[in-house]
């Protein structure tokens, strides 16, 4: 019997809107607080030369591949990386492989709209005048940062045991932001997701702007932010001899183009047959660019460095990106005129920033379902939701369970699968058959150094990147065994069983249809 012709599958509406919404799902918090916090630990100005040698020898090629690799399975009627993986590489291990691009995102996801609604429910306390109130006489950090530490310790209910007690807006903000989700989803890719980004990424863009222009003039008698931006921009050359400098860098870029989740793949599958990859995603890795190291890179810094000068910046972005968000900033802008509205601003672009990259790898279980079940978008919507919300009672309930599932999956496992990516395509499926699918109906041709970057440079520097956390992470995450971190580990394995399971139940099922 001939085979039968791939599910038909929905396709973006516009170039623009496809380039807007693959930025979109790149641009999150990590762009706001994530890269604020690494460049600052890691020498200003020096981060970002190994930063911008990253961009190219992983963040545009990664891009590229991905990119590729979900168009070419789009036009077969697959759009999840077990499935296209296996049309690559027919192969048990590519499918085995694949399954960590449905873990990766759906981990991280489970986490991610939790922390995505905080960014919600302080917006909304800002807005009520409910935040708290600065310690009146504060005469250094700590005391002046008090009263906001205090607050996020009380919102997430971090009492120090082993189990958390969130407050009751935690509570309302997590279920608008997950009955959001579920809203657009709902309305599919095109009418859903892209409408979404066209209207998002805009005023997302001018937020960031307002604020921006409001930091750049902050003078106090510790400093002004002009200070803040010459640390960024400043390098200290020596700090380049540093190879920690280097792993900080590269790590950086998975996280800032959402690179190694395989949800850029699931995006790429919406794609024409025919349509560019080459500019496209070279369009939306500049457009993430720019919210990130023009944006992100213009708010946090300078502003803490204006309070508190670049030591006291450099120690509150050592203690953690929730520090630098969650506490610093709102205290900051509460301590200035308008601060009521400028803390609003602040998360409300957040929870912008946060929601479209949460469609972002929402979408990538939702597509599995459809794509290889075959069903239909509401219920694949509904059980990928529901999946989700049942093991969010982990996050919320379960102390570092959060910390844990991160370091697997949100930093971790998105590197090595990175790595499998690169492997499979410009390997298995081979380079220059690899090289004409990144070229095919190109707007613009990618010059063939290129090439050589993506099949030796790219995946060397993830080798290293992954063998350095191997040696330097690894044995601190192993000597945590308290039952806490015992049980999320637990839960990630189990987790990863069951997608499995529903890959090999999928492809079973894809047999038989073919053969009747």
């Amino acid at each position: 019997m001939a085979k039968k012709a791939p599910h038909t599958r929905e396709l973006w509406k516009s170039r623009t809107g496809l380039i807007l919404a693959m930025a979109g799902g790149a641009i999150g918090l990590g762009n706001f607080l994530r890269f604020p916090v690494q460049a600052a630990e890691n020498g200003g100005g020096a981060f970002m030369i190994p930063y911008i040698i990253a961009f190219f020898v992983i963040g545009i090629p990664l891009m590229w591949i991905e990119c590729s690799i979900g168009r070419y399975g789009g036009a077969r009627g697959h759009g999840t990386a077990p499935a296209i993986f296996n049309l690559i590489w027919k192969s048990p291990i590519s499918r085995i492989i694949g399954v960590l691009g449905l873990w990766i995102p759906l981990i991280v996801v489970i986490y991610y709209i939790y922390i995505e609604s905080w960014t919600l429910g302080y917006s909304i306390h800002f807005l009520l005048g409910t935040s708290p109130e600065l310690a009146v006489g504060a005469n250094n950090p700590d005391e002046f940062l008090k009263p906001y530490s205090n607050f996020l310790g009380s919102y997430i209910g971090a009492g120090g045991g082993d189990l958390l007690s969130p407050s009751n807006m935690a509570y309302f903000a997590l279920i608008v932001t997950v009955a959001l989700n579920l809203f657009i989803l709902l309305r599919g890719v095109s009418r859903g997701i892209e409408a979404f980004a066209k209207f998002a990424l805009p005023a997302l863009f001018v937020m960031a702007i307002i604020l921006l222009v409001r930091v750049l003039t902050l003078e106090t008698p510790s400093g002004n932010a002009i200070e803040g931006l010459n640390f960024l921009w400043t390098p200290d050359l020596n700090a380049l001899k540093n190879p920690g400098v280097w792993v900080a860098a590269a790590g950086q870029m998975f996280f800032t183009l959402s690179l190694g989740f395989g949800s850029m793949i699931v995006y790429s599958s919406y794609l024409r047959a025919n349509q560019d990859v080459a500019l496209n995603g070279l369009s939306s890795a500049a457009i993430n660019e720019t919210a990130e190291v023009v944006l992100g890179g213009s708010i946090a810094i300078p502003a803490a460095v204006a309070f508190f000068g670049v030591a006291g910046a450099i120690s509150i972005a050592q203690s953690g990106a929730f520090n630098l968000g969650f506490v610093s900033l709102p205290a900051i802008f509460a301590s200035m005129p308008a601060g009521q509205f400028l803390g609003f601003l602040w998360f409300f672009l957040l929870f912008f920033a946060g929601l479209t990259s949460s469609l972002f790898l929402i979408q990538t279980i939702v597509a599995f379902f459809e794509d290889e079940f075959k069903l239909s978008r509401k219920k694949s919507v509904l059980i990928t939701m529901g999946i989700i919300v049942s093991s969010m009672l982990m996050i919320i309930f379960v102390n570092q369970t959060l910390d844990e599932w991160d370091f697997w999956a949100g930093t971790v496992g998105i590197v090595f699968f990175g790595l499998m990516e690169v492997i499979i395509f410009m390997w298995v499926f081979g380079g220059e058959k690899a090289w004409a699918e990144i070229n095919r109906n190109g707007t613009i041709k990618v010059p063939r150094f290129f090439y050589y970057v993506l099949r030796y440079i790219t995946p060397l520097f993830m080798f290293i990147l992954l063998l350095w956390w191997g040696i330097e992470l690894l044995p601190e995450q192993l000597e945590k065994t308290s039952w806490t971190i015992w049980v999320a580990r637990g839960y990630l394995i189990v987790l990863f069983f069951v997608l499995a399971a529903l890959v090999f139940m999928a492809d079973k099922r894809g047999n038989r249809e073919n053969e009747s």
